[in-house]
């Protein structure tokens, strides 16, 4: 068992220790089993939250990197906007949502960090003290579920669709009871879009107990966030597995490069004397008595500012080359792998400046592409949760809705730069005005192009009903002829011919006396 156990030991090397998996599962799956999702292996959470606070010792010099990493990533993407197809679904979405910001920042930095959180729907009792804004008897709200409290095959999928067909909690629980003593009970929920099974074991506080009863949802209130999620495997991945080796190492450089240091940093006297017993004797005599007697001795040269020497004897100082110069370009060079490799700027980590490889200016594409990758995977997590949030309100409050539908959109990821946008939009009509003057494009595609710049303008012909920049550009350009009278002319035959369309409707003959 010792052999296996060294050899195992001996195979893991350097490799990432931020994934939990079975070995033997694996193996099974590689010649046996049938396609099936990968429901062991998931991220260490333990070690990947260690990493991101700094509180792993293998890692201290090397994991400040993480942190800013995670925080870039999730600062950036921001928090989801909802808007609902139906106005009174909006309206009641919008009270729910206003207190659940914080949250929602929370699951995507969680998700980042452990690679997938769950995030629960719950209808609580109402506290007309805390909330007395509240007038009805429960209060909807949402929970994030930590991923350790799902334990191994606690999702259960269709094997079709992969939708849950249940989900189970787990949860050890401590507590002190009134006698001062310390319980434990095990808490076990298993949720289905049935019913809602609870299972109590050890002594728990009063009012907890087994149960059993129906789940007046119709569906399972939980949504599961992955990060980089995957065909092949139940759970996501943490953004610090790819980095991981290179923190490790950017640790172990820096260790080496500390314990050159302490070498070379304090220097060493050199003698070089003819006569050694002399030299003992005039400049260190307690130390040369010692050694006459056969008494150990030791030389101090603390407070020493004067050696006797002769003529062609000698004293000096031997330092050490210092390691930090080459260590410098090694340590660079790993920095720039966790860039790489973490796929975010470098000015993330605080080089405001433009460094030797791009400036801050020709990495914001790279972060801005980064962003939308990230907001587009936990997209569907959100619009799932948005129709749950919509149907149990709807349940909660009465009110029924005649769609669920929502949609989510985003913040922009950067600041717009207003001299930039400015130079821009005046090269793209620059351009677009000398297209037209040369006949090499129409006026509608001009428009049209030049509404992606311009978020005033309407398409060409206007749509819903409203008025086209088509409409838009007869009014100005007669607002500009030099018969000042023209535009109000223009817009009286325009009320006549309304007033006669009218009359001639209604079947009068005013219209006949006005013609």
């Amino acid at each position: 068992m010792g052999k296996i156990s060294y050899w195992m030991n001996k195979a893991q090397g350097e490799m990432s220790r931020l994934r939990m998996a079975s070995w033997f599962f694996n193996v099974h799956n590689m010649y046996s089993a049938p396609y099936s999702l990968h429901i062991e292996g998931h991220v260490d959470y333990r070690r990947a939250r260690d990493l991101y606070y700094n509180r792993d010792d293998s890692y201290k010099l090397g994991a400040g990197f993480a942190k800013p990493i995670v925080n870039t990533l999730s600062g950036f993407m921001g928090t989801p906007t909802f808007t609902c197809d139906d106005e009174g679904a909006q309206e009641d979405f919008d009270a729910f949502t206003s207190g659940l910001i914080s949250i929602m920042q929370r699951v995507h930095q969680k998700n980042l960090v452990d690679g997938e959180v769950f995030l629960r729907l719950v209808n609580l009792k109402a506290d007309t003290t805390l909330y007395p804004e509240n007038k009805t008897q429960t209060r909807l709200s949402c929970a994030i579920i930590p991923p350790e409290q799902i334990p191994t095959g606690g999702l259960e999928y269709d094997p079709v669709t992969h939708e849950y067909t249940a989900v189970t909690i787990l949860t050890k629980n401590k507590w002190i009871d009134q006698s001062g003593d310390k319980q434990e009970y095990t808490f076990r929920q298993r949720i289905t879009p049935d019913e809602i099974v609870t299972t109590v074991d050890g002594k728990a506080p009063e009012g907890l107990e087994s149960s059993q009863e129906a789940n007046p949802w119709g569906f399972i209130p939980i949504v599961h966030f992955r990060n980089e999620p995957d065909e092949t495997e139940l759970h996501g991945y943490s953004e610090l597995e790819p980095i991981e080796p290179f923190l490790k190492a950017y640790h172990d450089v820096m260790i080496h490069a500390i314990s050159g240091s302490k070498m070379h940093s304090t220097p060493k006297v050199a003698f070089k004397v003819s006569d050694v017993a002399k030299f003992m004797q005039n400049n260190f005599p307690q130390a040369f008595k010692d050694l006459k007697e056969g008494k150990q001795a030791s030389i101090d040269l603390q407070g020493k500012e004067l050696f006797l020497l002769k003529n062609d004897e000698d004293a000096g100082f031997i330092e050490c080359a210092s390691a930090i110069g080459d260590t410098a370009t090694l340590l660079q060079f790993i920095f720039y792998c966790i860039i790489d490799t973490s796929e975010v700027p470098e000015f993330a980590f605080g080089v405001h400046i433009s460094s030797s490889q791009a400036s801050t200016k020709e990495q914001s594409p790279i972060l801005i592409r980064r962003i939308s990758r990230k907001r587009e995977q936990v997209e569907d997590s959100w619009k799932l949760f948005a129709r749950m949030a919509l149907a149990m309100l709807s349940r909660i409050t009465g009110k029924a809705h005649k769609s669920y539908a929502t949609e989510v959109t985003w913040d922009a990821v950067m600041d717009r730069d207003e001299q930039a946008a400015a130079q821009t939009l005046y090269s793209v009509t620059q351009a677009l005005s000398l297209a037209l003057s040369s006949n090499s494009i129409s006026l509608q595609s001009a428009v049209d192009f030049l509404g992606r710049y311009i978020d005033t303008m309407e398409t060409w012909e206007g749509e819903d009903g409203k008025e086209g920049e088509k409409e838009r550009i007869e009014q100005t350009r007669l607002l500009n002829m030099p018969v000042e009278e023209s535009y109000t002319q223009d817009q009286q035959i325009k009320s006549i011919d309304e007033e006669l369309n009218k009359g001639a409707g209604g079947g009068t003959d005013s219209g006949g006396e006005n013609e």
